[in-house]
């Protein structure tokens, strides 16, 4: 099968900005990986985006975009193409095409996986929406674009999220990771993906990551977030408040599960110092985490990707609490940070070649299913 150099973009749920990767991949195995490009939201776009998730609760309709919703996905849609042209540009790069020797154009982007960013996240009511205008990219790009990854998966009865377990499993098998690995993915939200022995997976979305922490941080001191968790690092856990937190029913549920961003409140957190509140915010993405491996069935290791990764505090507090090995994505080679624009790139590559990108253990989807829309120019 031929290979393909893809450019995968991420917008996650803490919204600060695009991530853009390129690897070259067949959709099943990772051969190599390419130029890496973050693009940060200015504080307007981030603001118009915030509104936009605010007014997207009110969706009954995955297509409807109404007022702000709309706005956003302009927003949204120029600043990746922007963040395409700034890759071709800085790199040499032209679209490409797929060769049928199995070898891409050496300096062809043959696809674009676009995932968009998720104002609605509602499985229940078989309802998700993420914004960006994957036709709109593909005319400008002048490349074949995948997006709208979830919707198949929510109209089928899954969950929708998490979408990178399959490509945790490539990173696994490229890495030589034996045994039983569980990897972390601290964004917005926290997912695990558990790779048994036997390669097979599950996952599942564990709870808050950093959506609450920054949120907090936002509000009491104006910046984006906890920097390297200096201020939570000074505080100290309110255990009362943990524990009410931690009797959340999500918890209760089996895999696999999913979340929308703002399903949890910081609320509990209102009467508390800041830097006490941003300490007990952090010890419960801890312990939700901790919670949700045990929930999987346990690990040997974990392996702990996502922008959860800058925060020492986390880090440290999770390593403590995990009682066993805990590595950072890049202590294995991978990049935390841009590990999702990568995924994104991989799945587009499986939805061309029609494999399955969700399944029952990941989504709760019956059967292994394909997902994404495929544009071309």
């Amino acid at each position: 099968m031929a290979l393909m150099r893809v450019l995968g973009l991420m917008s996650g749920t803490s919204m600060d900005g695009v991530d853009a990767a390129i690897i070259v991949t067949d959709g099943e195995e990772v051969v190599d990986f390419g130029p890496r490009l973050f693009r940060p939201y200015t504080p307007a776009e981030r603001a118009m985006l915030r509104a936009a998730v605010f007014e997207a609760r009110r969706l009954t309709d995955r297509d409807g975009r109404p007022g702000t919703v709309a706005s956003a996905e302009a927003i949204v849609t120029e600043v990746h193409a922007q963040t395409v042209e700034r890759v071709m540009r800085d790199h040499g790069l032209r679209p490409g095409r797929v060769l049928v020797d199995g070898q891409p154009d050496p300096l062809g982007v043959d696809l674009i996986g676009f995932h968009g960013q998720t104002v609605l996240h509602a499985p229940e009511r078989r309802l998700t929406v993420q914004i960006g205008d994957g036709a709109a990219l593909a005319a400008r790009a002048g490349i074949p674009v995948v997006y709208d990854f979830r919707a198949a998966d929510v109209a089928a009865g899954g969950e929708g999220a998490p979408l990178v377990p399959i490509y945790h499993r490539a990173l696994a098998l490229r890495s030589r990771q034996d045994g039983v690995v569980a990897v972390v993915n601290i964004g917005g939200v926290a997912n695990i993906t558990r790779i048994a022995a036997d390669r097979s997976i599950s996952a599942g979305d564990t709870g808050p990551g950093n959506a609450l922490i920054d949120d907090l941080v936002r509000k009491r001191t104006g910046a984006t977030m906890d920097d390297g968790g200096a201020i939570g690092s000074r505080g100290r856990v309110d255990r009362p408040t943990l524990d009410f937190l931690m009797a959340h029913p999500f918890f209760e549920r089996r895999f696999p599960k999913s979340l929308d961003r703002d399903a949890f409140s910081a609320a509990a957190v209102a009467a508390l110092r800041t830097e006490d509140a941003l300490a007990t915010l952090t010890a419960f993405t801890v312990e939700t985490i901790i919670h949700g491996v045990v929930l999987a069935g346990g690990a040997d290791r974990l392996i702990v990707a996502g922008g959860g990764t800058r925060n020492g505090f986390l880090m440290r507090r999770l390593k403590a609490r995990a009682g066993i090995p805990t590595l950072s994505a890049a202590e294995v080679g991978w990049s935390p940070d841009f590990l999702e624009a990568e995924a994104f790139g991989y799945l587009a590559a499986r939805r061309f070649r029609g494999l399955p990108i969700t399944f029952p253990g990941t989504t709760g989807v019956a059967m292994p299913l394909t997902g994404g829309v495929l544009v071309n120019p």
